[in-house]
């Protein structure tokens, strides 16, 4: 019997599932360098600013790296049905993976994302069928800021070479640790008050899919 903890309310609530944990769906923007000259320009100001020169691809869910794309009908009471809360924040992941695909309008170039939040075990070999497992994000309170990629300060917790080709972190003994003593390194500062974000994406890109 798997059991999985989620965060909510400040509390605990438990949820148990026999094969694997509850899945939260998101899309968001890609980040990456697709050799056009004014996406190369805020690419390499990137790199330069993390020092993540070996990410070949930025997935996060860090709103301000990778855009939440998923637009909510706010007048429509079954579309917050689905926007998943941790206390009065929304967390920016969503209920079904059909749902954040038919409220992105337009938009081609995105990653289809799977999460759990908080995960109690190693995610690295739990299957979700067409989807990859990627790593661990470290996202603050505010479910807005990764501490990975989008601070500076934390040179005292852990270097780039922590993280993997996505910005993430492969390991989650690794991320149990960080996540720990960004907290005990930085009291205080509220990015190092972290949820452990674990991460699957889907493998056909957005392109395609939007395509079909």
């Amino acid at each position: 019997m798997y059991i999985c903890f989620f965060k909510i309310n400040r509390g605990y609530i438990e949820m148990t599932n026999y094969h694997q944990p509850t899945f939260l769906y998101a899309v968001r923007n890609r980040f990456y360098n697709p050799g056009n000259e004014s996406e190369d320009r805020r690419w390499a100001s990137y790199v330069e600013w993390s020092r993540l020169n070996h990410v070949t691809e930025l997935i996060t869910a860090d709103t301000g790296l990778n855009e939440n794309l998923v637009e909510i009908d706010q007048d429509n009471r079954d579309d917050w049905n689905h926007v998943v809360f941790d206390g009065s924040y929304q967390t920016g992941f969503y209920t079904t993976a059909d749902f954040v695909l038919s409220r992105i309008g337009d938009h081609k170039h995105f990653n289809l994302l799977a999460a759990v939040i908080s995960p109690d075990r190693d995610c690295a070999l739990i299957y979700l069928e067409n989807y990859d497992f990627i790593g661990y994000d470290l996202l603050d309170q505010y479910y807005d800021t990764s501490a990975l990629t989008n601070c500076s300060g934390f040179d005292n917790t852990f270097s780039p070479a922590a993280l993997n080709n996505f910005g993430l972190i492969s390991d989650y003994e690794k991320a149990l640790d960080i996540h720990q003593r960004l907290w005990e390194n930085n009291a205080g500062e509220e990015h190092a008050d972290t949820n452990i974000i674990a991460i699957w994406r889907h493998r056909i890109p957005g392109h395609q899919m939007a395509a079909k």
